[in-house]
């Protein structure tokens, strides 16, 4: 691999208004409603979902098996092709009916959680799903209680409350057609015409609520790949900011680089707001403690700080909150909040960073690693943890390295289903910055896990990032697989 022209490829691909995430079938087949106003970019995505299916008659990533991002894409695919009339798209729903028994009783099996939304959306499909009869007493009686919760929170919302203000415009497909009272139109719609920037939600947007609306149709034209769409988009702030971190973590940056990074930076600087920090695109209304923390961090290892008001503003009683309005903590979030307050200077004891640590102690599984909401694996969250906390909270990150070292892989591979790249790399990068920190730190573990990254780092990467359903940022996974090769090549 040479590592300058990697570098230089990466950077040369990022940029503002775009992302490059895999295509999921639960968005694609909201895309795929669109058929049904004659509309030929529906055409080409219920191609898609055809050609998508899997083996055991199911939609979703094939691995790793997450029921709950499973049981979401199938049912929002087999509701749209029961629809559709075809004997052959009826025989593709009966394949995935006994699929769905079995994700029903398998949720609870899925280490960090429900995917984002399911509560709510799930309940809206399934009733959808019984309509178009699709699905079984057995599948729907599991189900059952999920739809008595959502409409009686849909009950309790006051008119118009769901606008672009909101994170849960992100989800807004699950009031379904039936809850269109709940959207406030005129104030849903974000900058580049998308509903939250997410796909579905604006494939909802373009079927239900302004049939065919031209600036939000063409938003789906712009990011559809062969009929299909991602699950967010674009997602540039976090997409730059997560590429540029990975590789400064690695002093991969040249002159040039360098000096690309810094325009990326002017372009950031842009959507940052004082005293409220940044969102996780450009244009997207509402702002977030964990793109805040990054891009703070980022700036001041660039020598460019950036005012910490803007981090101590999403400071609660225990933690720190991710967004105005969620059902629970984000640990990854916090995680990222002592990483940026390590970064600003404040000392181990400032009561703001003494409330994050207390706060991951209390959350920390078995006394081992750390699971969050946003990520299928618990390397994501505890490998940061052991990158913002070496060398500044110790104590904290003993137990995690020790989980980290005696789960590595036979063939020296990381992964909690099986080892993957991206897991692989994060667990790199947090052994070579604690042993730079003093922590006893085999070299063999890294020297074996640097080889099996070297033949395994290549994409195509699981999905083991949680939305609305499992995707893979493509480029973020492919800037920390640089960037651990190149920490592990250093020691």
């Amino acid at each position: 691999m040479n590592q300058g022209t990697s570098v230089h490829s990466l950077l040369n691909t990022i940029g503002a208004n775009k992302s490059t995430m895999s295509v999921t079938p639960y968005d694609t087949s909201w895309l795929a409603r669109l058929a049904e106003l004659g509309e030929p970019l529906g055409e080409r995505a219920l191609d898609w979902l055809r050609a998508s299916q899997l083996p055991d008659g199911s939609w979703g990533a094939q691995v790793p098996l997450y029921y709950h991002d499973r049981l979401v894409c199938t049912l929002a695919a087999m509701t749209v092709l029961a629809r559709q009339g075809t004997r052959s798209d009826h025989l593709r729903c009966l394949r995935a009916q006994p699929f769905l028994e079995r994700a029903v009783a398998g949720l609870g099996s899925d280490a960090t959680g429900e995917t984002i939304g399911f509560e709510m959306i799930v309940p809206a499909l399934l009733g959808e799903a019984e309509n178009v009869g699709v699905i079984g007493q057995r599948a729907k009686a599991g189900l059952e209680h999920l739809v008595q919760y959502r409409a009686a929170k849909l009950a309790a919302l006051p008119d118009g409350l769901i606008n672009r203000h909101v994170t849960v415009a992100f989800s807004a497909e699950m009031v379904g057609s039936d809850g269109l009272n709940l959207l406030d139109v005129d104030n849903l719609q974000e900058a580049n015409h998308s509903v939250g920037h997410s796909p579905s939600a604006t494939a909802h947007f373009v079927r239900y609520v302004r049939p065919l609306d031209p600036a939000a149709l063409q938003y789906l034209y712009d990011i559809s790949v062969e009929g299909a769409v991602p699950t967010v988009a674009p997602s540039d702030v976090f997409e730059l900011s997560w590429v540029m971190w990975n590789l400064l973590l690695a002093d991969l940056l040249d002159d040039e680089a360098r000096a690309r990074c810094h325009e990326y930076l002017d372009f950031l600087q842009g959507f940052w707001k004082p005293g409220e920090g940044i969102p996780q695109a450009s244009g997207y209304t509402p702002r977030d403690s964990d793109d805040t923390s990054l891009v703070f961090e980022l700036f001041a290892r660039f020598g460019r700080p950036l005012d910490l008001d803007a981090i101590l503003c999403y400071e609660v009683e225990e933690y720190f909150r991710c967004f105005l309005l969620e059902a629970n903590p984000s640990l990854s979030a916090n995680i990222h909040v002592l990483g940026a307050l390590r970064q600003a200077g404040l000392p181990v004891d400032h009561p703001s960073v003494e409330k994050v640590r207390r706060f991951l102690r209390r959350t920390q599984t078995v006394r081992m690693f750390w699971l969050d909401k946003w990520h299928a694996s618990p390397y994501y969250p505890t490998a940061h943890a052991i990158v913002a906390a070496a060398g500044y909270d110790d104590d904290l990150i003993e137990d995690a390295i020790f989980w980290i070292l005696t789960t590595q892989g036979q063939a020296g591979g990381w992964g909690y289903y099986a080892p993957t790249a991206e897991e692989t790399a994060y667990c790199l990068q947090a052994l070579v910055l604690a042993r730079r920190h003093g922590h006893d730190i085999p070299r063999h573990a890294i020297r074996r896990g640097a080889d099996w990254l070297a033949e395994h780092g290549e994409p195509p990467y699981m999905p083991i990032w949680i939305g609305k359903c499992l995707y893979c940022p493509e480029l973020v996974v492919r800037s920390a697989v640089l960037s651990a090769l190149t920490l592990a090549a250093q020691e």
